[in-house]
């Protein structure tokens, strides 16, 4: 039950990013270079203290894959941000739980990875579910590129993640490494200054759904497994749709919920172990 609890906290900490920054960027209560860079601050700070309050110092957690990281998680933090200016809660969820996947199977055919039929197939309904929610008529196509990019980067900061002796100072890092090439990107596209309902959304975001949210994931994905993991994952979704519902009156529509059962189910279904059906099976 605790595990259950804890794993429910963590998914709507995930769900919670989208509906904060469409409630801040949305509605013009901040610009979305200047949420994505309040976020990243708040976060990398939280995770910093984190560490240094657990283990007493911040001991440098390289790797050959911390370029791939930082670059990854500052695609994630703006394009993220610059699509929620197009995007409801839902949807923007949805493509960037999609796209993940995707890079993700990308990743594990460009690693030679051995690939069974199951996953294909649930890679190309994922992606079906994409097409559906990409096409005309849908919403801007701007918006959904960008979070495709923030798909992407998200992807490839967890490939680049997956072999972390210490996933909580990788993570920690990560965010630090993040600032001074956030930051300046941020400057150069020219900030303005938030009103205060704006700074405290980015900074909910990046303190608590981020910075906390990823340290309790962090904690409890190894008692999960890679396949509960997956599938605890397919909620965040539609918890966002439920919160942009409720919070910003964005109802989704028919075609959003069409794309989730094709965009969930692809990722169930390559995701879910498969046990041959055998007569131990029947109690």
């Amino acid at each position: 039950m605790r595990l259950f609890l804890l794993t429910s906290l963590t998914m709507l900490a995930f769900a919670a990013n989208s509906v904060l920054n469409r409630w801040a960027v949305g509605p013009g209560h901040i610009g979305a270079v200047e949420f994505a860079m309040l976020r990243l601050a708040a976060g990398a700070v939280t995770l910093a203290a984190l560490v240094l309050w657990q283990r007493g110092g911040l001991a440098w957690a390289g790797g050959r894959d911390r370029v791939a990281g930082v670059a990854g998680l500052a695609a994630y933090l703006l394009g993220f941000s610059l699509a929620y200016r197009g995007l409801d809660a839902g949807t923007g969820a949805l493509v960037l739980f999609g796209t993940v996947q995707v890079t993700m199977f990308a990743g594990a055919l460009v690693s030679r990875e051995v690939v069974p039929p199951r996953r294909w197939a649930g890679a190309g309904l994922a992606l079906v579910g994409l097409a559906l929610i990409a096409a005309p008529g849908a919403t801007a196509l701007g918006p959904l590129l960008l979070m495709a990019c923030a798909g992407v980067g998200w992807g490839v900061y967890s490939l680049a993640g997956r072999g972390a002796v210490d996933p909580l100072a990788a993570t920690a890092w990560n965010f630090l490494l993040s600032v001074p090439l956030v930051l300046p990107l941020g400057l150069l596209a020219g900030v303005a200054a938030p009103d205060g309902m704006g700074a405290l959304l980015a900074v909910m975001s990046g303190a608590v759904t981020s910075g906390l949210g990823y340290a309790l994931w962090y904690a409890i994905l190894p008692r999960l497994g890679a396949a509960r993991a997956a599938v605890a994952q397919l909620t965040v979704p539609v918890i966002a749709a439920l919160g942009g519902a409720v919070l910003l009156a964005e109802m989704p529509g028919l075609r959003f919920w069409l794309a989730a059962v094709l965009v969930l189910g692809g990722v169930a279904l390559a995701s879910l172990p498969y046990r041959g059906f055998t007569s131990r099976s029947i109690r």
